[in-house]
This record gives structure tokens, sequence and C-alpha cells, in this order.
């Protein structure tokens, strides 16, 4: 089980879909935002890496013979410089490995496989790819939450229509539609950790199933290849393990993926109306019709939505994977051989729509103005200024809506008086708003201004949301630093500890 994100996929001919439709846009012209892949992702620099620390365990347990440790070192770094030439094998199997350590160190050099297994050794080679991979996904996560929360800023007041069974419901703001979408991108981030912390746990040195009968020190292991820990039972490390690590990262990304996807059908939404409020500036995120000169044709979204569908997909397969398989089985173990869906991309591609939407703000207020959407405010409007319980100012809204409609009246529109005769016949009273007022619980704009609870559409609520997204952004990057640091140090750490005994 190993992939960039998508630990593997059952049918080809959907893989091969997969594959194919990541890889250009809707045009069939390229996917600029697929990553270019790191050296993090060659499992041959993986599996060197394994190595070095193998040897210096087995030296430091003095397992192996000092002499031998060395030469061995030596060998590896030989094989290393071999495989960095141009058309080199680059094995990622420890077993066409060994033969190249073999020609170099002699016999001796099968002493470096002591307590292990290829199995632990894939596992940590799988291990080793996703923590990476998270990463890399938290770092673009965190800058597309950047991007969102700067949009909510620059719109906090901007009054928009928010919809409910596709009808406009009630107004709020781009501000709190925005920081609504970077709250549950938040979300996605702390599962990201989490699945982070799953993922960190060596495997390494627990061979198959049983362990071994050497002191293998497992801990050290894990230390210098920078895990923050130990997959303690041989058994689990190998077995178990795999499948629930890689169902938490399955799961972290398939919420991420359909959070992605909804923002995009809402965005995409807007270009069946004649006039949207929220549009894409033209360039790389819109496409023309090739017979429609009118069109611009949103096609960032579309492949937004597209590969957001996909790596939901692809994360509900590994699910399948490894449901009814026996422990041992090598169905959620099996190492792709198919390019990942990448969601670090899928981050990327969202931000650069983030950083074009342009927000036509006296559109938006109108549409909003045009419709009843303001009708809960009449409602809450009257028990708070004339203590009329809910249910009848809510009747009374009702009937209003109602009337205007019949006869095409936006709400501002309706006569005083008619709402006066209407709630007359409704409730046997006169109507206990003087116009004003009425008028007052008519605007939007005094709507979202004057909630009043947690996570309202208030400016000053809205401030305090912002500010708290901010604080949790740089609690989240400063947690990759840190891991970052922490692979760092690792490494420089093994180097150190390996060089010296490759002297």
């Amino acid at each position: 089980m190993r992939a960039k994100f998508v630990l593997t996929m059952v049918l080809f001919t959907i893989a091969a879909h997969c594959v194919a439709q990541t890889g250009i846009d809707a045009y069939g012209n390229p996917n600029p935002y697929r990553s270019a892949g790191t050296a993090a992702s060659d499992d041959f620099a993986l599996l060197t890496q394994i190595n070095k620390a193998s040897i210096v365990m087995l030296r430091e347990t003095m397992i192996v013979p000092a002499p031998v440790a060395g030469r061995i070192a030596q060998a590896i770094v030989t094989v290393d410089a071999n495989n960095a030439k141009p058309g080199a094998e680059r094995p990622r199997d420890y077993l066409k490995y060994e033969p190249q350590l073999a020609a170099v160190a002699g016999p001796d050099a099968s002493m470096l496989h002591v307590g292990r297994s290829r199995q632990d050794i894939s596992s940590t080679t799988t291990r080793m790819q996703l923590r990476g991979d998270l990463l890399e996904a938290c770092d673009s996560l965190g800058a597309l939450r950047d991007r969102v929360l700067a949009l909510a800023e620059k719109y906090p007041d901007t009054v928009i229509p928010a919809y409910t069974h596709g009808v406009q419901a009630q107004p709020t703001t781009v501000g709190h539609y925005m920081h609504a979408l970077a709250a549950a991108l938040g979300r996605d981030a702390v599962r990201l950790r989490a699945a982070y912390a799953g993922i960190n746990r060596s495997p390494l040195g627990a061979a198959v199933i049983s362990n071994s009968g050497y002191p293998i020190d497992r801990q050290r292991l894990a230390t210098l290849l920078g895990f923050d820990g130990v997959v303690e039972n041989a058994y689990d490390a190998n077995h178990l393990a795999p499948v629930d690590s890689g169902l938490e990262i399955a799961t972290a990304l398939a919420i991420s993926a359909v959070h992605v996807g909804q923002f995009a059908q809402d965005m995409t939404t807007q270009y069946a109306d004649p006039s949207p409020w929220f549009l894409l500036t033209d360039g790389k995120l819109t496409g023309g019709s090739s017979i429609m000169p009118q069109k611009r044709n949103p096609v960032a979204l579309t492949n937004l939505r597209h590969q957001a569908s996909l790596i939901v997909g692809a994360m509900n397969t590994t699910f399948l994977l490894a449901h009814n398989t026996n422990t041992g089985m090598y169905d959620y173990r099996r190492p792709n051989a198919i390019p990942a869906l990448d969601t670090a991309a899928l981050y990327r591609l969202l931000a650069d729509v983030i950083d074009g939407i342009v927000v036509n703000a006296p559109r938006s207020l109108a549409e909003v103005n045009a419709e009843y959407s303001t009708m809960t405010e009449v409602a809450d409007f009257l028990m708070l200024k004339a203590n009329v319980p809910f249910r009848i100012g809510h009747h009374f809204a009702a009937d209003l809506a109602k009337f205007g409609r019949s006869r095409g009246l936006t709400p501002i529109e309706i006569p005083y008086a008619e709402a006066q005769r209407i709630y007359r016949e409704d409730t046997g009273r006169d109507l206990p708003l003087g116009e004003a007022d009425f008028k007052l619980a008519l605007s939007p704009e005094y709507m979202v201004r004057s909630r009043k609870g947690i996570g309202g559409t208030q400016p000053e609520e809205i401030r305090r949301m912002l500010a708290a997204a901010r604080t949790s952004l740089r609690d989240d990057a400063a947690w990759g630093a840190a891991q970052r640091k922490r692979l760092a140090d690792a490494q420089a750490a093994l180097e150190a500890a390996f060089s010296s005994l490759a002297q």
C-alpha cells in the first residue's frame, strides 16, 4: 500500500481514466497544478535511508562487527553513487538491491538484512512517502486557507444571498461565507495532522510477524529515520496498522475533497445567472467556446470539481481494498504503479480560483433585495420590538411574501398600508411597527448587522472569527515547520552517524 494520496486502485480502466483526467484540463491541455514530484518520492532514495539507518543500528548494538559494518556502509555509498547515474536501475525491491551491495562488499553484505524483511521495509517506505505527502498537502492547504481568509477580510460586510434547497434563504456576507469555507478547511488541517501522527510510527525491525532473535533496537531505527515512535506489536506493524493508518489518510482527504467540490459547485451555479455576483477573471481560469463567441466557460471550476470527485472515489477504493481481506494479504499493501491523484495540487488550483474571484457587490445586493430572504428578520423584529409571538410574526411574514410575489413586488416595494392590512387580517390587530421600523426589518444590510449570537454575520463577530482563524493558521504553519525541522534534524543525525561508519 503506497501512493501519493491514492493508496491504490483496483480496476485498471478506472485508474487509467483517473490518470488521464488529472493530467489534463477540460480542454486537453496539460494540468499545471500536478506536482512535479520530489526526491522523497524516490523509493530507491528511501531504501537507501533505511539501509543507512539499519547499518548504523546494527553496529551500535554490536550485532554486526565494526569492520563488516564499515565495508557495508562503504558499499551503500558506492551503490547509491552508481544508481545516481543516468539510466541506472534504482531498485525499490531489496532483493534487487542486495546483489548490487554484495558485488561491492561480498557475501557479508547480507548481514545488513538481519532482523528485517521486505515487509517491514515496504511498510517503512510507505510511511516515509506518505508523511512527506501529508506535509506537502498541509503546506498547500495552509496557503489556500490564507487566500480564503484574505478574500473574507477584503469583503467582510458585502451582502450576498445564501441558499438552502437551492433557493435563496437569508442574506449573508462574503466574509461570513468565506470564513465558513476557511473553518471547514481548518478542520481538514486538523484531520491531516492527526493522520500524520498515525502514519509517523516506524514498523522497521518488526520483520514479518514475530520480530527476530536479534536484539534489534527498533526505537533507534525510528529516531534515525525521523519517526515519532514505533508500531510496537510486530504483527500489527505490517498487517493491521497499514490498514487503519492508510484509511485515516483516505478519510481526511476524502472529506477535504468534498469541501472543495461543494465550493466549486457553489461557484459554478453562479454562471447560470446572466449577471453573476461571483465571477472568475479571464485567463487560465476561464476558457472560450469553439462556436459561441459570447461564452466564458469556468474551466477551473470544472477541473476543480472533477479532480475532487476523482479523489473522493479513489479514497473510497482504499476502503474496498482493505474490506473483507485476511490480515497479511497483499491487497491493501500493494505498491501503486499508477501516478497518483494529487491533493496538494487540488489545493493549489482552488487557491488560484480564490485569487481570481471578482465580487460584484451591487449585483449581489440587488439579488438579495429582489427576493424575500429577510422575512425571518420581520418575524424576529416583531418579537423583539413588540413582543409578538414568533409564530404569529412568521405567519404574517409568509403572507407578506405571498402578497408581494403575486404582484411582482420586491419586499421594499410593498406599501406600508398593505402590510398594515395583511397584519390586521391575520391577527385582528394593528401592525405594531411604524413605517420606518417596518422598512428597516426588510433591509438585508440591517439583518446581517443585527445578529447577536456566536458565529453570526455581525461585523464584530466576523472580525473575531477571522482573527481566530488567522491564529489557527499560524499554529498549523508552526506545526508543519516543526515537523520538517524534526525530519531534517533526523536526516542530519543519520548522515553524521553513517558517515563516521563509512570512513
